[in-house]
Formats: structure tokens, C-alpha cells, sequence
């Protein structure tokens, strides 16, 4: 499924969020503070453009994804960054070899969301911060139902214009309405051993940013 929206992932995601997508991106860079000559693995990265933009600070990115149509097309559109075809619940990393993770908008789309937790853990090196940047519950029954309106309406409509298969999308919309809250996805952290957990939310909490450090 994945493979095949590859070529438009990109512009949908960008239509469908209304540009909001390009803000987040920028927040994630910012909460893991990025250092020139740091390593920084980004899971689930699709198409990269979530690590390129953390690797204008000058670390340095692996980009690692399941798929490896999303993994093709983005060496075609990021030639300068790494990509790694790899499994989230079974790093191909040895432990502790980076300064940093993060992960935007994947990990809902992992099997078992707990062990992806738990194998970023083991490949961060103490002290090193984690940031998930996922789809989560508006804080306000108005953005609540704005946000269930255009999940269940408006994203079909979007997808069946400028993607070609619709019903990937659906499955998107499905897939964010089931997902955690945020209490609930800093409670999947804490069992997965992280800490100092935090947590800010970013469009009234359609999506939330977690910030997390490994003791």
C-alpha cells in the first residue's frame, strides 16, 4: 500500500493538512535540537522529508522505512541522505549508536507500536532524546469535531483527487482515529522505559509532539 502511494505521499500529505505538515516538520527539528556532527536515526520516515529537514543543522540522518518504494523515491529526491530499508520492531543497529531518534507520523502505521518503542531505546545512547510527532486527540470539541469531519470527508475527497489509491487513505483516516491520546502514548513510553516525558500539541492537538529521554 505504502509502495504504491510512494510518488504523491508527499503532496497528498501536504494538501491534506493544508500545509500544516511543513510546521510540524520544522517543531520536530526544533525539539531535538540537532547538533552538527550528531547521529540521528528517523524511523518510519517515508519519502525523508522529515529528516531533511533535521539535517539542516548539519547531523547527520538515517532514514529508515519498511517500505521500500517510499525508500526509493526519496534517494531520488534527497540524493545527499542515507536510507536504510529496515524494520521498526527489528532495528538493524547496534545499541547505544545514536545521539537521537525520532519518528513522524510512523509509528501508528508499526505492528507492534510498544517494541518499535522499546528497539529505539535500545539503539539511543543514554542521555539521548527521542521525539514522536504523531496524529493525535484535539483538546477542544470543536477542533474534535472540525477533526472528525475532515478525516471522515474532506481526506477521501482530497486522496480520490490527487492520490492514486484512495483507499490507503482511508485506512489513514481509520488509523488516527483509533490512536492513543496523549496521555496514552506518554504512558506507551513510560513502559517502554523512557523518561522525563513530555508532551506538546501542535494544531489544538490534532497532532502532539512527545519528547522523550533514555535514562
Amino acid at each position: 500500500m505504502f509502495s504504491a502511494v510512494a510518488p504523491r505521499y508527499d503532496l497528498v500529505n501536504d494538501l491534506a493538512s493544508l500545509g500544516q505538515d511543513r510546521r510540524w516538520r520544522a517543531a520536530v527539528a526544533d525539539a531535538l535540537k540537532p547538533q552538527p556532527g550528531e547521529l540521528i536515526l528517523d524511523v518510519a520516515a517515508g519519502t525523508g522529508a522529515s529528516s531533511a529537514a533535521i539535517a539542516q543543522s548539519g547531523a547527520s540522518v538515517v532514514s529508515t522505512d519498511l517500505t521500500a518504494g517510499m525508500v526509493a523515491v526519496g534517494h531520488r529526491r534527497h540524493p545527499d541522505q542515507v536510507f536504510v530499508v529496515g524494520d521498526a520492531t527489528n532495528l538493524p543497529y547496534a545499541d547505544g549508536v545514536f545521539d537521537a531518534a525520532t519518528s513522524s507520523f510512523g509509528l501508528r502505521n508499526v505492528c507492534d507500536p510498544s517494541q518499535a518503542l522499546s528497539e529505539l531505546l535500545r539503539v539511543v545512547r543514554s542521555g539521548g532524546t527521542l521525539v514522536i510527532c504523531e496524529f493525535s486527540t484535539p483538546t477542544s470539541k470543536l477542533m474534535r469535531w472540525l477533526n472528525y469531519r475532515w478525516l471522515s470527508i474532506a481526506l477521501p475527497i482530497v486522496s480520490t483527487i490527487a492520490s492514486s489509491n484512495a483507499v490507503a487513505y482511508s485506512y489513514l483516516s481509520d488509523s488516527i482515529l483509533e490512536w492513543p491520546d496523549q496521555h496514552g502514548l506518554a504512558v506507551m513510553l513510560e513502559e517502554t522505559g523512557w523518561k522525563d516525558i513530555q508532551w506538546r500539541n501542535l494544531t489544538g492537538g490534532i497532532v502532539a509532539m512527545h519528547r522523550a529521554i533514555r535514562p
